[in-house]
């Protein structure tokens, strides 16, 4: 999801990678909140964070407590953000528990990548102007 929101709300100046511990398909649930604020994840893949050790990255943003737990160092990357959420996978109960759990969690990602590509911004504007 928040793959989902950085290409949507970030346009050409940021490009988002997913990655994961174990990395698989996108749960069903995800597609489809995403779906009702009008975002289609259905192409995204994740790759496994072995391989995104090897790529250089501005910013490393860990979205769920279990991730921070097992997460390895990003030695290139001095930028590490860490949002602790709850991961709604881990969420049991009926259907419509799990999908209020994704609905909210899609909501905290989308107000927190909106803050992310705002800060981003303002970061290089003024990087910008100081080589000015």
């Amino acid at each position: 999801m928040a793959q989902g929101f950085l290409r949507a709300l970030g346009a050409n100046d940021l490009l988002g990678w997913s990655a994961g511990i174990v990395p698989g398909g996108i749960d069903p649930l995800a597609t489809e909140v995403m779906k009702e604020v009008g975002i289609d994840i259905r192409g995204q893949e994740s790759i496994e964070v072995a391989q995104a050790l090897k790529l250089h990255f501005g910013y490393v943003i860990t979205l769920y407590d279990a991730t921070k737990e097992r997460s390895p160092i990003f030695p290139f990357t001095f930028n590490l953000l860490q949002w602790n959420m709850l991961d709604p996978v881990t969420v049991k109960g009926s259907q419509a528990k799990r999908v209020e759990a994704f609905r909210d969690v899609r909501d905290l990602i989308h107000a927190q990548i909106q803050g992310f590509v705002g800060e981003t911004a303002d970061k290089e504007r003024h990087a910008a102007l100081a080589y000015v």
